[in-house]
């Protein structure tokens, strides 16, 4: 059976159907209970009743020269409802109330039966006016022969008692299904009032208007948790939200700047009124400002990367002494250019299981970091503490002014004076970035001497949700170590 009819249906009348439905078993199951119960009683007591009256009939027998019909007006030979028989063992009929015919109410069997034992007959139909009966058969031995006595008792007032119910159970339980039905149906809309109060509010939350909340319905049941969490939900995606056309606003202005001066170089080359060495000299600006824009395409790229979760990591054993040496060589031109001089300090045992390019990259941004702005001598240094790895770049500069301690790490943040220099201010960013792709994280902090100090700590071995969630993804990538040996 097709259930797209029912998929249409709204929830409250889905919660009211459920709701009938199990009412209706209850019901159901409820009314044949008390039917039956009642039933039992009923017939527990007409039997009880039979077991007292053939004991009468059988206590009238055993006295000489008395019977039935010289009970008079007694119990015993009340009329209609209530009625006896003392049968002999042939089945010839002894003796009966004045109500009942000259034959015997015992067929053959029931009298073959009964001359042994008791014998219950749950309905028989006796003539008017018992009607449907039911009987109870005794033997009973009396004046040196053998009888039966045949005690009964009229259906009559059970069946009456019995439809009566039904009529009762069969009228008031459809009432009551009805009733219950509304009230479930009233409970169902009072419950989702709150919902639908909400959902008419999420019709008009934008990223325009911040601050817009749903309404939270009194009281802590799912609902009320419901409508905080979604308002939490807002919360933080209004944050995500604001960051990114921050994000978007910072990087169109940092575009503009080298774009203004790529176009004024180019315009002034297209002119052709400019001599050789100012043709040169355009072009190598605009040279500059391509190289410019690529690496700042590169680190957005990056960042974007470290967003989705997937900033590409290639594992392999690293020997951290060499990156360091290899990162300090490759600054050593642009130290010479700032009067400053790199020193590094690593063990030559030291190793990590990390990306080397990545590695490189970061300690890169931070030696550069560490020139621009002025320092005479920058340590590279690799320390362990612990289980981590900590790869610090330090420097003897003026520091960071400390307002921007707390928003180094932030993109397109850079420092007020004396570190305002042109830049990006992506450097830091990519960081830690990279530090959390490896499992860890970045810091940074000033000297109490002076100077600055930033650093990446690592986890000596991968664990494996990080492992696995910054693999590189390209089919050509090498599968490297992921367990490292330090000695």
């Amino acid at each position: 059976m097709s259930l797209r009819p029912l998929a249409r249906l709204g929830l409250r009348v889905k919660v009211t159907l459920a709701f009938a439905l199990a009412m209706t078993l209850l019901l159901g199951a409820l009314g044949m209970f008390v039917y039956l119960r009642y039933q039992d009683g009923l017939d527990r007591s007409l039997n009880q009743g039979l077991r007292s009256r053939a004991d009468d009939v059988r206590a009238l027998v055993m006295q000489a020269d008395s019977g039935l019909r010289q009970a008079g007006r007694s119990s015993l030979a009340a009329p209609g409802e209530r009625f006896a028989q003392i049968l002999s063992a042939d089945g010839r009929v002894l003796d009966s109330t004045p109500s009942l015919p000259a034959r015997s109410i015992l067929s053959p069997a029931e009298l073959s039966r009964s001359g042994t034992r008791p014998t219950l007959v749950a309905s028989k139909r006796i003539p008017d006016p018992a009607g449907s009966s039911r009987l109870l058969a005794i033997p009973v031995r009396a004046q040196d022969q053998r009888m039966v006595v045949v005690v009964g008792a009229s259906l009559r007032q059970r069946e009456d008692a019995l439809a009566e119910l039904r009529t009762v159970l069969l009228l008031g339980g459809p009432v009551a299904l009805a009733f219950a039905c509304l009230l479930g149906y009233a409970v169902a809309a009072l419950a989702l009032r709150s919902v639908e109060s909400m959902r008419r509010r999420a019709l008009h939350v934008s990223l325009v208007d911040r601050g817009q909340q749903l309404p939270v319905p009194p009281g802590n049941d799912e609902l009320a948790r419901l409508a905080r969490t979604l308002n939490e939900m807002l919360a933080r995606n209004e944050v995500a939200f604001a960051r990114e056309r921050a994000f978007v606003a910072d990087a169109s202005h940092e575009l503009r700047s080298p774009l203004a001066i790529l176009r004024a170089e180019l315009d002034v080359a297209l002119m052709g009124e400019s001599s050789p060495e100012e043709l040169r000299a355009a072009v190598t600006s605009a040279a500059e400002e391509t190289d410019r824009l690529s690496a700042l395409a590169e680190d957005l790229l990056t960042l974007a990367q470290a967003d989705q979760g997937n900033l590409p990591i290639q594992r392999e054993l690293v020997d951290l002494h060499e990156t360091l040496e290899r990162v300090g060589r490759r600054f050593v031109q642009p130290a010479r250019e700032a009067g400053a001089v790199i020193e590094t300090r690593a063990s030559p045992a030291t190793r990590v299981s990390a990306d080397p390019r990545r590695l490189e990259q970061a300690l890169g941004n931070l030696l550069e970091n560490a020139l621009r702005h002025g320092a005479h001598t920058v340590v590279l240094q690799a320390e362990r503490h612990g289980r981590q790895l900590e790869l610090r770049v330090s420097d003897d500069g003026p520091g960071f002014p400390p307002p921007f301690l707390e928003v180094a790490f932030e993109r397109f943040t850079r420092a007020d004076r004396p570190r305002t220099i042109p830049g990006a201010g992506l450097g830091l960013s990519i960081v830690r970035s990279i530090a959390r792709a490896h499992g860890g994280e970045a810091y940074i902090s000033n000297g109490a001497a002076g100077g600055a100090h930033v650093w990446l700590s690592i986890p000596e071995q991968p664990t494996d949700a990080h492992a696995s969630a910054h693999r590189d993804p390209r089919p050509d990538a090498r599968s490297r170590p992921a367990n490292l040996s330090l000695p």
